[in-house]
């Protein structure tokens, strides 16, 4: 299993190091990494990441975001904007709409998400985002590449759906990737819904705070699916909308596997 980096303020901070691809090359540790934000993050985190080899971070926040939780940022690492929304569509923008919503329909929040994710695909500033993020990727010769969103579940999950797949990771692996954000995100879903709990909202509002913030095989599939019907497949969507080249993608697997074992 990839591992969970010690950051003590923050979650879901994880090396994608480690996976096997279908040709039986592993994806080289300390060079992908996938997290939430770095708003909170102590100075002790900060030299963590430095000293972990973090030499860029890829923030998918929009500005809304970014301005209520600034990211901090370790000295000398490079720090990229690229706002996969124009504003956080995996949260609660409108919130006195969406509560109404919420409140009226325990399913509601889980077809929030659905339909983010297929937003994700064939939205052109998403498609923008993580084309950039490739950019950097094939310009990152040494050090890792931090990649991140708010709860590192959602933007960033796809992130890291996109990545693996240019690298040749199979798809099962892929979704053992996203699925494990789970295991990391517990409590602070806990904590949203026993605070808007305490609040007075209902069991139907409850039911979809929860469903905003897990990672859920559904959402998923909604991505895949959306692929599958206007592109054929994630390596057809690799090179068709994010625009990745044979060569590019034979580039990023020398940058990112180490070689099969023998």
């Amino acid at each position: 299993m990839p591992e969970l980096l010690d950051i003590h303020h923050g979650f879901n901070f994880r090396d994608l190091g480690g996976y096997r691809t279908t040709a039986g090359a592993i994806v080289a540790p300390k060079r992908l990494v996938r997290a939430s934000k770095l708003a909170d993050l102590s100075p002790r985190d900060e030299t963590y990441l430095r000293d972990y080899g973090v030499v860029a971070a890829v923030d998918f926040r929009s500005p809304a975001e970014r301005r209520a939780a600034p990211d901090r940022i370790p000295h000398g690492v490079a720090y990229h904007e690229e706002p996969v929304f124009a504003y956080d569509e995996t949260a609660v923008s409108d919130w006195a709409a969406q509560q109404r919503a919420f409140a009226q329909a325990a399913d509601a929040g889980f077809r929030n998400m659905v339909h983010t994710y297929a937003d994700m695909i064939t939205n052109p500033q998403s498609q923008a985002a993580y084309r950039q993020l490739f950019d950097l990727l094939l310009d990152t010769t040494s050090g890792a590449v931090l990649f991140h969103c708010s709860a590192g579940k959602d933007r960033t999950g796809m992130g890291a759906v996109f990545i693996l797949a240019a690298l040749g990771v199979p798809e099962a692996t892929i979704r053992q990737d996203y699925l494990l954000t789970n295991r990391y995100v517990t409590a602070a879903a806990a904590a949203v819904v026993a605070q808007a709990k305490a609040g007075g909202a209902n069991a139907n509002t409850q039911a979809s705070l929860h469903d905003l913030w897990v990672a859920r095989g559904a959402y998923l599939d909604s991505a895949l699916a959306t692929v599958s019907a206007h592109y054929g497949s994630l390596a057809h969507y690799l090179s068709a909308v994010l625009d990745l080249t044979d060569a590019q993608v034979a580039r990023l697997r020398q940058l990112y596997l180490l070689p099969a074992a023998d």
